[in-house]
């Protein structure tokens, strides 16, 4: 029998776990479990500078490998600076495990120094919390957590753990618990074969059929089953922000992603569908925007893991409750030796999506010509062309996010990281941060804007501490873009505090603290300053490229539209 307290019990469970890295930062009602850590040396902590970037470190970390991510912060404005990153994950469906440190078990309620309900505090926001009660449950509550955040449909998941909880004297049995039961908790491993049956006959009669597939294919590990699907059945296949990479975008049946900022020919096909074959997405409003007018001749299959996401917003036809791994193998099963009802009708339809494409070829900016202030667009081709579209790349929010989407073009499933449901400024590097930690012989890239950067840029010392060598592309308009594009489409170009009138001057920045900076001002200069950049795959670089302040994002959707309502530029629309 190995008797351990409480501190040493979370350190060898996170070791058995198969913990590698913990993000956090220490205070009063943690140092306990510190102390536990620093006595073992499997698991490694990393000291962020902010309990925000612990929370994005980790959560990039889970999205580029699929698994948990995991934080540990102390109690009150420790806690509290880390909900931000649990809101970012739980909006996105991002496993996190994150242990809080808490006042002492006699103290909670009467206001006791940092003491915060940070239960309470983030129950909108988790999946799941914990309040540890005695020391010996500590084994079976973090198996249970991380079983948790990383099954159905994954998510955030806090444990509060009391100071007296961890006491170093008092040591209790620890043995790991190989498995969970949770009688409350029974997440589908399957889709009903009725339903599914309903799915594939719909499928091979339509005429107009477009998969909308998103995140959860990608949280799902179902993107090899989702390519075969498509590519025997010859359909189009659009995605959403976060299901980008889950079929490859180079690949012709791909329409690219859709919604408010998408493809043209993406939201038009959506619109004139007659059947939608959604799998892991939920209709947000990004994608939507009207749902009173939102793709009116279609039939919907909605396939997605979490039953409440089904006909939330849009109402389905057939809706399949299941994860999209299995749902898809099956369909898959069902399809095969079939042939569609109306070929002539596919072709047709694949006749009118090219089209579209062609109405748009050539017209999606204007290339900046020698000695003129470069393109935001075309920064980013130039990164896709340097590391040949196989870095992992993390955005923050904003204009620089959306170019980012728009042209890089993504072969592979888990290397967009960026933040779509909540829109998190500050989300990026730390992201970049913990994958690169994770995975340190790829290419990790973070695609940021001035704004954003500042956030986090903190963050520059922990890469320093720990040799992390990621590259900063900084898209440096001198503005928040996507504040200043909607300005100037609502707001009669009336720029209320979206200019940032003092910048620091990046280059001196970078350098103090050790790194090599790079500006970059005409289309000459990108490509070697890129090439520069990514000669060392373990170095730090950031490159601050001067941008055009005027340039939108398109296409755009207007508000309040069908999906074929589109601002295509800033003179024409649909």
């Amino acid at each position: 029998m190995e008797l351990l307290s409480g501190a040493d019990m979370i350190a060898r469970f996170l070791q058995d776990e198969g913990v590698e890295y913990i993000y956090g930062y220490p205070g009063g009602a943690a140092l306990h479990i510190y102390d536990a850590l620093f006595r073992q040396d499997k698991v490694k902590h990393i000291l962020v500078r902010h309990e925000q970037a612990a929370t994005h470190a980790a959560d990039g970390f889970a999205r580029a490998s699929g698994k948990p991510g995991c934080v540990l912060v102390t109690s009150g404005p420790g806690a509290t600076n880390a909900v931000t990153g649990i809101a970012t994950a739980y909006m996105d469906s991002i496993p996190l495990v994150v242990l809080c440190g808490q006042v002492m078990s006699h103290l909670i309620g009467d206001d006791a120094f940092q003491e915060t309900d940070i239960v309470g505090v983030t129950r909108p926001i988790v999946k799941h919390s914990f309040s540890i009660r005695h020391p010996s449950e500590i084994p079976e509550v973090l198996k249970k957590a991380f079983y948790l955040a990383a099954t159905g449909r994954p998510g955030p998941v806090v444990v509060d753990i009391p100071k007296d909880m961890t006491a170093p004297t008092e040591r209790y049995e620890y043995v790991y618990p190989k498995k969970v039961k949770m009688r409350s908790y029974n997440p589908v491993t399957r889709g009903h074969t009725g339903q599914i049956k309903k799915a594939v006959e719909l499928m091979l009669k339509a005429k107009r059929p477009v998969f909308y597939t998103g995140g959860g294919v990608v949280t799902g590990k179902a993107s090899e089953g989702l390519t075969d699907l498509v590519k025997q059945l010859g359909f189009p296949i659009t995605t959403t922000l976060m299901g980008i990479g889950a079929y490859p975008q180079s690949d012709q049946q791909c329409l690219g992603w859709l919604g408010m900022h998408g493809s043209y020919e993406s939201n038009m096909a959506m619109h004139h569908a007659d059947l939608i074959i959604a799998i892991g997405a939920r209709f947000d409003d990004r994608v939507t925007n009207n749902t009173s007018k939102f793709c009116p001749t279609a039939k919907i299959i909605h396939v997605d893991v979490d039953p409440s996401s089904i006909s939330k917003t849009v109402r389905a036809d057939v809706p399949i409750v299941g994860p999209s791994s299995s749902v898809i193998n099956e369909m898959i099963s069902l399809v095969q030796g079939k042939s569609i009802t109306s070929p002539e009708a596919l072709t047709d339809w694949w006749q009118q999506i090219d089209t579209w494409r062609a109405d748009r070829e050539g017209k999606l900016y204007e290339p900046s010509k020698p000695g003129e202030v470069l393109k935001p667009q075309e920064v980013v081709e130039a990164l896709c062309r340097v590391t040949r579209g196989e870095a992992y790349v993390t955005t923050d929010v904003g204009q620089h996010q959306m170019f980012a989407a728009q042209y890089y073009k993504f072969d592979k499933p888990n290397r967009l990281i960026t933040s779509g449901g909540l829109g998190t400024m500050g989300f990026g590097f730390p992201a970049a941060m913990g994958i690169k930690q994770n995975y340190p012989d790829d290419d990790v890239v973070c695609v940021t804007g001035e704004g954003s950067f500042q956030m986090m840029m903190q963050e520059l010392s922990t890469c320093k501490q720990y040799g992390v060598g990621v590259k900063i592309v900084n898209l440096n308009n001198a503005s928040l873009g996507m504040v200043r594009q909607w300005q100037d489409l609502n707001y009669k170009s009336r720029h209320a505090h979206s200019y940032m009138e003092s910048l620091p001057d990046f280059h001196m920045l970078i350098e103090a603290y050790g790194f090599t900076a790079i500006t970059v001002n005409t289309i000459d200069e990108l490509e070697p300053a890129l090439e520069r950049a990514f000669a060392d795959k373990h170095e730090l670089v950031f490159l601050d490229v001067k941008v055009d302040p005027f340039e939108h994002v398109y296409p755009m959707q207007v508000p309040l539209g069908s999906m074929r309502d589109m601002l295509l530029s800033k003179t024409e629309r649909t």
